[in-house]
């Protein structure tokens, strides 16, 4: 059985090297570079001109090593990612059409997202499958069930939720990429365990994928994912956690992402309340750590850890 599995994971890394090599001379070619956040921290002003949107990367393994199966899930869950990562591609466009970093607006992306999260959530509701239904998280013999008209209100919450988180968490060179490792590292072997084929190969995919753009992102990066990656990373996550029933899990195993998106909730929050004052030196969180004082392999490094801690502590409270 770990011949397989090695495989998904492998066949997820090498498609995505390979796809990365043709991505990156493809958006070369066609000048998709880069703009830098104004508000960012002065030193990204020299990541303006990288390749972006090489978030496709991401997409096309799952597409080629479960698109031809007939498991079910596999069309909702192709669906959720791929539509969003088409969300997170049109927003990378209009930023390179505009010549900075402004897409889409940001409700314009939260509407878009929650549709898609209601359209998958309706077309996995509507089978006739077995799956953990209304289930918002395991641990051992236990399970938390919940109304149902209450999981499909949390459920949207959870997979915009998580895209957004992600999508903030994308602001240095790997440090997205990497800190998703962990987090999908948790649900394959939960998927594993439970026997829920499509969640656990889609996140061994989905880890062999993240290795593979990392070849191109780790520090200094070569390919920046774009809203294309990231939306589409989060779609991943969240839908995984769905499938397996493991939705309130995402919080701890997604600790990372949460504090990232915390951190922007309250100083935004503060800011207004105050009349100009601030919690932390910037947001999200890992802006903090940069102007810190931190070199951003350092902060990069850190997060990994942390999301390694963290998804840690999640398989250890659902046994």
């Amino acid at each position: 059985m770990l011949m397989p599995l090695l495989l998904l994971a492998g066949g997820g890394f090498v498609i995505a090297l390979v796809a990365g090599f043709f991505v990156l001379r493809i958006l070369r070619r066609v000048q998709a570079l880069q703009h830098a956040y104004e508000d960012a921290p002065q030193s990204h002003q020299k990541k303006t001109g990288t390749p972006t949107m090489g978030g496709i990367v991401f997409i096309v393994p799952l597409l080629l090593l479960t698109g031809l199966k007939s498991f079910p899930f596999v069309a909702p869950l192709l669906f959720l990612v791929a539509a969003c990562g088409a969300v997170g591609f049109l927003d990378d466009v209009l930023g390179i059409v505009r010549g900075k970093n402004q897409g889409l607006r940001a409700r314009t992306k939260y509407l878009a997202t929650a549709l898609i999260a209601i359209i998958f959530l309706w077309t996995i509701d509507g089978t006739t499958a077995v799956f953990p239904r209304d289930v918002l998280f395991h641990a051992g013999t236990f399970a938390l069930v919940v109304p149902h008209w209450l999981w499909l209100v949390l459920g949207i919450l959870a997979v915009t939720g998580t895209i957004h988180a992600v999508n903030l968490t994308d602001g240095l060179d790997g440090l997205a990429t990497g800190t998703i490792v962990p987090p999908l590292v948790v649900l394959a072997v939960i998927g594993y365990a439970t026997q829920l084929a499509i969640p656990m190969a889609s996140a061994l995919i989905g880890i062999g994928a993240c290795f593979g753009f990392l070849v191109f992102n780790l520090h200094p990066a070569k390919m920046f994912m774009g809203d294309t990656g990231s939306l589409a990373l989060g779609a991943l996550l969240s839908g995984i956690a769905i499938l397996e029933g493991e939705m309130l899990l995402l919080i701890v195993i997604g600790g990372v992402f949460v504090a990232e998106a915390l951190s922007v909730i309250l100083q935004v929050g503060y800011f207004k309340a105050t009349h100009g004052k601030r919690i932390f030196k910037m947001s999200p969180l890992h802006h903090h750590f940069e102007l810190s004082g931190w070199p951003e392999t350092k902060v990069t490094a850190r997060f990994w850890t942390a999301s390694a801690l963290l998804s840690a502590l999640g398989w250890a409270v659902t046994r």
